[in-house]
């Protein structure tokens, strides 16, 4: 059964401290090295606050081998119940800046916790001072990552790195989920509304709205995945892209076409209609403000396709 942080001894918690700084060390370290080449101002402040945290094991493996020689028992985070985590960060396929400095500040912020609560564990005055002192060093590394930041602003640093963040965000998501999106959302206007007023019975064109939105999804999704492998244009994981822009051509479709699990079929028809408008209205503004497009001309081409499209449908329907 895991012990709680109460129960551990001087020896145990010194022992667990070394494992914890050498974790944080290699989390900042893996970090500084993922994202050198695209935030390098961000990547040497990890390498910083690596350093610090390797300068930390030391101090306190050295005071471990006076006070109880050679043998470190492997006590890890999880044997101790309640104790700090760390989130995975390196399994995110899209990690951005702010993500990390969050994370820094957060992982700084409970090591400090850590060693305030671990002094009340032992009466020895030598272990008890060294916590104490990396305690507030752990305090002033959380300001100094507030400083790196600042000093990251006021040299542009920050200011580069943002947009290369906005970037890869508008290469990685909103340009496939745009493209997704504007198929799903125009490409089915037209099976949609044709089988509606052929029929007139709003479960035939709700079938036929689900069949259209989902194949469009799906292939859409193979399309974008199979297009580019991202190392070259930087666009990131490409099934990662297929999915975003298989699901957000799904999402186009199904919007304008769950108005027909309503019964009443002209109120369903109305009611269609206005989401379409909708859709179109949210895709000219993601183009203005994702892909710098003038707010009139991006409403401008997607009405004018929207309603070319829609007009197809009615007249194979009306046929």
């Amino acid at each position: 059964m895991p012990k709680t942080l109460k129960d551990l001894s001087a020896r145990e918690v010194l022992a667990l401290a070394i494992q914890a700084e050498e974790e944080d060390g290699r989390i900042y370290a893996d970090l500084a090295e993922r994202i050198s080449k695209d935030y390098p101002a961000t990547a040497q402040s990890l390498k910083a606050m690596h350093k610090e945290e390797d300068g930390h094991r030391h101090r306190l493996i050295e005071l471990y081998r006076k006070k109880f020689g050679e043998h470190i028992p492997l006590i890890r985070r999880q044997d101790v119940k309640g104790f700090i985590t760390r989130k995975p960060l390196w399994v995110n396929s899209i990690l951005t800046v702010s993500m990390i400095r969050n994370e820094v500040e957060t992982m700084e912020e409970e090591a400090r916790n850590f060693y305030q609560a671990a002094i009340a564990q032992t009466s020895d005055a030598v272990v008890r001072q060294l916590l104490g002192d990396l305690a507030a060093e752990e305090s002033k590394h959380y300001e100094l990552a507030e400083e790196m930041d600042e000093q990251q602003k006021a040299s542009g640093a920050r200011a580069k790195e943002d947009a290369s963040e906005r970037r890869k965000f508008v290469l990685q998501i909103v340009q496939p989920g745009l493209a997704g999106l504007m198929d799903g959302s125009v490409s089915t206007l037209a099976p949609v509304f044709a089988a509606a007023l052929a029929t007139h019975q709003s479960r035939d064109a709700f079938l036929v709205g689900m069949a259209a939105s989902l194949g469009a999804g799906i292939s859409m999704g193979f399309a974008e995945a199979l297009s580019d492998d991202g190392v070259l244009s930087g666009r990131g994981r490409p099934w990662a892209r297929g999915f975003v822009c298989g699901l957000m051509t799904t999402a186009g479709g199904i919007g304008h076409t769950l108005p027909f699990l309503i019964g009443n079929f002209y109120f369903a028809m109305y009611l269609a209609v206005a989401i379409v408008a909708v859709e179109l209205a949210v895709i000219a503004w993601i183009r203005q403000r994702y892909m710098d497009t003038p707010l009139l001309s991006a409403m401008f081409q997607v009405v004018v396709g929207g309603t070319l499209v829609f007009i197809v449908g009615i007249l194979i329907g009306s046929a």
